[in-house]
């Protein structure tokens, strides 16, 4: 999510677990002030003066998420895992379309060892953003380490398991290779030092290349599988319609997608639910493949949350084939305690004379 802060990206690794968390938000003047204040004195290392400064900030912004994720971070780099884990949590309640605070509580978790916890944070990190690819390669080193303690547990029962002793070597391998030289390996986050690059527009690419393992994990699903499309049926004749009517045409329908993803974003403005989910196909590709009537609900309750939503579509490119088209655009979104701005793709299907979305993903 883009922002006007000149905020930073904390990273380092715990073994076999990369850590890097991130959290833009755009922001007036003086509160992006009292922000970049409180990141110098994370950057020195003036952890104490940067908690106290925060809950100053935070005690006339209760509201305020990215202050309240600071204090997070400051809280980990503390060695207060506890009473981070209870920020974060509390951000994943309030805010529950945020990936990052998913992914800090991962990040934690793991430390503690809770691997479970730590997978199911990551799912939920993946399932509010699909294109999030530090999750996804979070997600990966903590299925490392499970595979790691499933293997060792089976040759506590059998130490004659030779297959299972390979596959062991195999995940430590992956594991000692994974870490960089000169990481701290029990930090949840380091000093911030790089220029943060916003997930949802441009998201990061993974630093190391995971060695797939045997059973390798289920690869973390983006949406459900796509119904077959049927296929058009061929002209027994060739068109005779002139080049100028098939432009007009085209440019007629591309009007019409158009209008669709603005009346989309219309109805969530508007906060017409009925409206809203009157957009999507009856094949709509849900999130990880989630049922459809569980994403709906979850849908409904976070648009009928208090307070008033704006969004709205711009500089929108419209890609067609038949009855089909791929729609980029840029998405702004605001409301009393978020803005933000992202790249969004939505794969449109005609269906009854009408466009209707088919696929949604971020980038």
């Amino acid at each position: 999510m883009p922002s006007s802060l000149p905020t930073h990206r904390p990273t380092a690794r715990l073994p076999a677990l990369l850590v890097a968390l991130a959290l833009c938000f755009a922001a007036p003047l003086a509160r992006a002030d009292n922000l970049a204040d409180i990141q110098k004195l994370i950057k020195s290392g003036q952890y104490p003066q940067a908690l106290e400064k925060t809950d100053a900030y935070i005690a006339g912004k209760p509201k305020d998420a990215q202050g309240r994720f600071l204090k997070g971070l400051i809280l980990t780099e503390m060695n207060r895992p506890a009473d981070a884990i209870a920020v974060f949590t509390r951000l994943t309640e309030d805010y529950p379309e945020l990936p990052e605070p998913y992914n800090n509580l991962a990040v934690l978790y793991a430390q503690q060892k809770q691997y479970d916890k730590a997978r199911t944070a990551l799912e939920m990190a993946i399932r509010t953003h699909p294109a999030y690819a530090i999750a996804y390669e979070n997600l990966g080193d903590v299925y490392a380490k499970l595979a790691s303690q499933a293997y060792d547990k089976a040759l506590q029962l059998d130490s004659s398991n030779s297959a299972a002793q390979g596959k062991l070597s195999l995940i430590r391998d992956l594991i000692s290779t994974g870490t960089r030289p000169g990481s701290k390996p029990v930090v949840a986050a380091a000093k911030p030092s790089e220029p943060v690059k916003v997930a949802a527009a441009e998201p990061p690419k993974p630093a190391a290349t995971v060695v797939p393992i045997a059973p390798p994990p289920p690869a973390p699903v983006v949406s459900g599988p796509a119904k077959p499309v049927e296929p058009t049926k061929a002209t027994e004749k060739p068109a005779t319609t002139a080049p100028g009517k098939q432009a007009s045409d085209t440019a007629s329908t591309e009007s019409e997608i158009v209008s669709a993803v603005q009346g989309w974003a219309a109805a969530w403005s508007k906060k017409d639910v009925k409206t809203y989910l009157g957009h999507y196909a009856p094949d709509f590709q849900t999130p990880n493949g989630m049922p459809r009537k569980a994403w709906e609900t979850e849908r409904q309750q976070r648009i009928d949350k208090p307070g008033k939503i704006q969004v709205s579509v711009a500089d929108v490119k419209v890609s067609l084939n038949g009855d089909k088209a791929t729609v980029k655009f840029r998405q702004d979104y605001k409301s009393a305690t978020l803005n933000s701005s992202a790249g969004k793709t939505l794969v449109l299907i005609r269906v009854g004379g009408k466009w209707l979305i088919q696929q949604e993903r971020v980038g």
